[in-house]
């Protein structure tokens, strides 16, 4: 979730253009009737999408996945002649050319035991152009994913460790140039490692030893539905009562690792329970969470129809602080099924991974998933309402302090997503990244309460995720494109308002404040204390470092900077991301003497001095600070109607 060049003028694309956008507004079946003439044509210039009978074979041995090593073999139906294949680039959900195509290796294509000789486009370089001899009807490919990527990023990241792996499928697929994604038919396997299980929402076909076939699907499908496996391995239903069925699928480093207690499925459980009152409808037929708790690969959670890709610390369910800080992320992916995977801003639903995607209405597909991801957490129980609180302060005085909103507003934060998701935490404040998120719950949890004013509390923004997100009740997967002004009409159905402004107005607003209206509106203000705010705590816990982003002006982590607040007193003072302390006004550093050094500082005029180690360089740096400790909370404000408090009740379950 964080290019090569598309300069082509093949006949392959010219006639993929021909391809009624949004592709996917229906579902295959339906796109496969109502576009029957363009695909005759693509087939046509391809020779191979016409003929492909039967689908793409693809198996992946996982044998050697400790070792970082995948390898993948290919069985393609092909014509001869000239034949362009792809490797998938813009990822689903990741908002990006993210396709990590550096770590293919290896690669090797066959037919009746020659070799046919590939070469990379010069410009794209996801893209392999061969000549297929006379004869042939297909061809066998071969290639090694190296999985060496650092536990960082997103699904391109590391995501295998000594007694697990996580699958994303797009890592080892190459399919034919200009064939849209729904159209082009896999059918894949995985040869496991002894005494591993596996976890996903693909359909098993057969099993011979440790090699498990799946039922042919499409490639569009295939990317959407990974698979977790491992030799530590749990599945467990939830909310049993309820159609379609759901299951919290877990692998972890160790057996402790999975130590969930009862109150925690029942939470889950609840979870799955809060989704369908909220929405009135299910986009799937069967559901999986699949959960990796692992120190060895990336953290992050990446949506799908049909189950989720969530990866956390490996200790998740036996650190309270852990539990905490992860707490939303299950619920965001959940949301997704509905707001991202089946309504879909129409920039994004793009034909297949070689189409750029345009991602100006992420604060829509991102942004409102925040809101409801993090306030179905509070009505399921994962985390409760003082909790709620503690995280929505700590984010918004975040925002709130991030100067960077003076020069870039809060759309090119989503336009720019492609190139932001990758950047580094430095001087953060300043360039802003994703910040759509973030400020995004703030815009929604801003529109929750106008709705719930103007209706007197008689409707919310439960109302339109019922009848926006839920549209057309229980469905198969499939997507239904939205648009900036399919928001504005949705939301003047449910209350009438002037939504176009209210929503231009933030997004292209250059102020140095946060949008806080929500917060106010909801019968609540921020207030800064000397009491720690839980929800950073357990950040600080988890990082091993202090926030005195409030105070100072900076975050460390293990006595490292990690940002540093533009015109703060610690920027004044001459502190810079990456910068050692070393000492803190005399004595060797550690995080409890820059907290007392913080405190101790109120009552004294002596500034706090540091000594600070810059690539080997030393410097003393004195900042001039005697505010005292200062971190936010919210505080109730009883001249106004408690609507957050409202928002955070469970709803009726039906």
């Amino acid at each position: 979730m964080h290019v090569a060049g598309q300069g082509r003028n093949s006949l392959i694309l010219r006639a993929a253009r021909l391809i009624p956008r949004p592709f996917c507004a229906r579902s295959s079946e339906a796109n496969l009737r109502t576009r029957s003439k363009p695909l005759a044509l693509l087939a046509l210039f391809t020779g191979v999408l016409g003929a492909q009978t039967p689908p793409i074979q693809l198996t992946l041995d996982l044998t050697d996945a400790p070792r970082k090593f995948l390898r993948a073999h290919l069985v393609i139906p092909v014509h001869p002649g000239p034949l362009t294949l792809v490797y998938p680039q813009w990822i689903p959900g990741e908002h990006g050319p993210t396709g990590p195509i550096d770590n293919l290796a290896g690669l090797k294509f066959t037919a009746n035991g020659s070799d046919i000789p590939w070469r990379r486009d010069d410009v794209n370089m996801f893209t392999f152009h061969l000549e297929i001899p006379p004869g042939v009807s297909s061809i066998e490919a071969r290639a090694d994913f190296l999985a060496t990527a650092p536990p960082s990023g997103f699904s391109a990241g590391a995501s295998t460790g000594p007694n697990l792996a996580v699958v994303s499928w797009n890592e080892v697929a190459l399919y034919p140039s200009g064939a849209p994604a729904g159209e082009v038919r896999f059918e894949p396997s995985i040869r496991l490692p002894d005494g591993w299980k596996f976890g996903t929402v693909l359909d098993e076909k057969a099993r011979s030893g440790n090699l498990v076939n799946f039922k042919d699907i499409s490639l569009e499908k295939l990317v959407d539905s990974p698979v977790i496996a491992g030799r530590f391995f749990k599945e467990i239903p939830l909310a049993p009562e309820i159609s379609p069925k759901h299951f919290l699928d877990m692998v972890a480093d160790a057996p402790e690792d999975l130590g969930i207690s009862q109150d925690e499925i029942d939470e889950y459980s609840n979870l799955v329970r809060q989704a369908g009152a909220l929405y009135r409808s299910r986009h799937y037929e069967k559901y999986h969470f699949l959960l990796t708790m692992s120190d060895s690969v990336a953290h992050f959670g990446l949506e799908h129809h049909e189950s989720s890709d969530d990866r956390i610390e490996a200790r998740n369910f036996l650190d309270d602080d852990l539990t905490l800080l992860n707490a939303g992320l299950l619920p965001h992916e959940f949301t997704h099924s509905w707001n991202g995977k089946y309504r879909r801003p129409a920039g994004l639903a793009t034909a297949n991974y070689q189409q750029p995607m345009k991602g100006e209405l992420l604060w829509v597909y991102e942004g409102l998933t925040e809101y409801l991801g993090d306030v179905l957490a509070a009505r399921s129980g994962l985390i409760d309402a003082g909790q709620y609180k503690e995280m929505l302060a700590s984010t918004a005085a975040q925002l709130d302090r991030r100067p960077g909103r003076t020069w870039r507003n809060l759309q090119d934060t989503a336009t720019a997503a492609q190139i932001l998701y990758g950047t580094s935490d430095q001087w953060d404040n300043w360039r802003r990244s994703t910040d759509y998120y973030d400020e995004g719950e703030l815009i929604w949890l801003d529109a929750d309460t106008i709705i719930r004013a103007l209706s007197k509390g008689k409707r919310s923004l439960n109302d339109f995720c019922a009848a926006f997100l839920g549209l057309g009740g229980n469905t198969p997967p499939r997507v239904v494109t939205y648009t900036f002004a399919d928001i504005v009409a949705g939301l003047n159905a449910i209350a009438p308002y002037d939504w176009k402004a209210f929503f231009n107005e933030r997004l292209t607003s250059k102020s140095p404040r946060a949008p806080l209206n929500g917060i106010t509106n909801g019968g609540y203000r921020i207030e800064y204390t000397d009491s720690p705010n839980e929800y950073t705590r357990a950040q600080e816990s988890r990082d091993h470092g202090v926030n005195a982003w409030y105070s100072l002006g900076f975050r460390t982590a293990d006595e490292t900077v990690q940002d540093v607040l533009v015109d703060s007193p610690a920027y004044r003072a001459g502190l810079g991301p990456g910068m050692k302390l070393v000492a803190i006004n005399g004595r060797q550093a550690t995080d409890e003497l820059l907290r007392s050094a913080i405190r101790e500082a109120k009552n004294n005029s002596a500034p706090i001095e540091l000594i600070t180690e810059n690539a080997g360089f030393f410097r003393v740096l004195k900042i001039d600070y005697h505010g005292g400790e200062k971190y936010p909370h919210l505080v109730r404000d009883t001249t106004k109607r408690a609507y957050l408090d409202d928002i955070l009740k469970p709803m009726a379950v039906r």
